[in-house]
């Protein structure tokens, strides 16, 4: 059985490592008044951050069109038995939905898609496990159990500066957003049950990237060996920083950097700054 790997444009894999693997990708679109761009396509991450300091209004968020979609497996379809599809947490999108659906409309290739319950490199993180499973021939019914043993041990905080966006978006609870402006802490935010929750109050930006690097540190310290991302919004600098303070500690982790784009930045903003990990 010949099987691929597709994914969506929110688990911010680069294009350079996408062609190495053979990844496939259907991509989320923003829109600025009437211009709609393909994230990772039609505009760089760097150029959405720019657009969205000059823009006067929240940009709007889009999935892939089962119609679009449905033409990307019949394309896959010519070369692949099957295709693993893994996608950001149903709970924020309809992605995976509208790929199951047009998964039953495509004749010729069987497609099995997976809720990854998050996204970003987070969710990126198990699409890079699943080629590296399909590299060894094993099944997707194989590779969909380790998936899970992934979801069993992965972790993901993350901090904005400014609610708002996460409010206006509707990714948040409005109420939640309304104290913690009122407040001005600084809330670590987590995945539960496939939607954004506050984990914990926090009075200021340091100390809540310092209890998410401490939250890490943890579980570092029990001994396991863990695959680790510092994710940020336009603010490499910082996931850097916080990426070689770990490094300190534990020198032997396996660590990268990456971002927010555009999509998940629309209702992040700029200055967001995440880490997500599992043991290995």
């Amino acid at each position: 059985m010949k099987v691929a790997v597709m994914t969506d444009s929110t688990a911010y894999i680069t294009k350079e490592i996408r062609d190495q693997y053979e990844i496939h990708m259907v991509p989320l679109s923003v829109q600025f008044e009437e211009e709609s761009y393909q994230e990772e396509i039609d505009i760089t991450t760097t150029e959405f951050y720019r657009k969205l300091k000059e823009s006067k209004d929240l940009p709007k968020t889009s999935q892939p069109s089962i119609g679009y979609i449905t033409k990307k497996l019949e394309a896959l379809a010519k070369d692949y038995d099957a295709v693993i599809s893994i996608h950001l947490s149903s709970g924020i999108s309809g992605t995976f939905q509208a790929v199951a659906s047009a998964g039953t409309m495509v004749d010729g290739i069987d497609v099995y898609t997976y809720d990854s319950e998050i996204s970003c490199m987070a969710q990126g993180f198990y699409v890079l496990e699943a080629v590296e499973m399909i590299q060894k021939g094993k099944e997707p019914e194989e590779i969909f159990q380790r998936l899970d043993q992934m979801k069993e041990s992965l972790c993901a905080y993350f901090m904005v500066d400014d609610l708002s966006n996460l409010q206006r978006g509707g990714r948040l609870n409005g109420a939640q957003a309304i104290v913690g402006s009122l407040l001005q802490v600084k809330p670590i935010l987590h995945f539960v049950n496939k939607v954004i929750v506050p984990y914990e109050k926090i009075r200021t930006k340091k100390k809540a990237i310092n209890r998410i690097l401490g939250l890490l540190e943890e579980d570092a310290a029990k001994g396991n060996n863990l695959k680790v991302v510092f994710i940020h919004a336009n603010r490499k600098d910082a996931a850097i920083e916080l990426q070689s303070s770990f490094l300190e500690k534990y020198s032997e982790m396996d660590t990268s950097i990456s971002y927010f784009g555009p999509v998940i930045g629309t209702h992040l903003g700029e200055g967001a700054l995440g880490i997500a990990w599992y043991r290995k």
